[in-house]
């Protein structure tokens, strides 16, 4: 299972689209809330009702820890005491993490992207303690994901996806989705 953290002032786009692409590619993906409530505001006004709150889900069974970015929401994930537990958990398992926009602040914040190529929103970067920034889009790095920001967001969800299944069989997907095609007309 897959769990996508869902806090306070979340980027819209950066969770529904990989969330979006996580299920169409036939994995398993739970949403997560931090607050206590169900529903969940983002940072666009817009309330989502996550799938489960925090104090019901086994953070230790799962397969990948995704985190949105948007402000205040990375905040809040970063001060989320459980959440930062079980990404250091995680993280000293080798078990993958995913975080995009602002969120990876969350990983520099611990400590755990020392030697590792990440990606952030501009002007993040400080945040990542550590890393080497690389201003790409996504950037893949052993166990780590990271988006750049909400243009990033389809090409996160298809990173998170081709983790566990590969680009061959995540293929068909984009060109579904005529992801290619939009690519290919820039």
């Amino acid at each position: 299972m897959i769990y996508q953290f869902l806090a306070t002032g979340f980027e819209d786009i950066e969770a529904l689209a990989p969330l979006d692409i996580i299920r169409r590619a036939g994995l398993e993906i739970s949403t997560v809330s931090i607050t206590g409530e169900n529903t969940v505001v983002s940072a666009h006004g817009v309330g989502v009702v996550a799938d489960a709150l925090l104090e019901e889900v086994d953070l230790d069974a799962a397969d990948m820890l995704v985190l949105p970015g948007g402000l205040p929401g990375s905040v809040h994930l970063d001060e989320c005491v459980p959440l930062r537990e079980a990404i250091m958990k995680h993280h000293a398992q080798g078990k993958p993490l995913a975080a995009i926009c602002a969120a990876p602040m969350v990983f520099g914040h611990l400590d755990i992207l020392e030697g590792v190529k990440a990606t952030c929103y501009p002007g993040v970067q400080s945040q990542l303690r550590g890393a080497e920034y690389t201003a790409e889009i996504v950037t893949v790095d052993g166990q780590f994901i990271t988006g750049r920001g909400p243009a990033a967001a389809m090409e996160f969800g298809y990173a998170i996806a081709e983790h566990f299944l590969g680009a061959e069989a995540v293929a068909p997907l984009r060109e579904g989705m005529i992801y290619n095609q939009l690519l290919a007309s820039l």
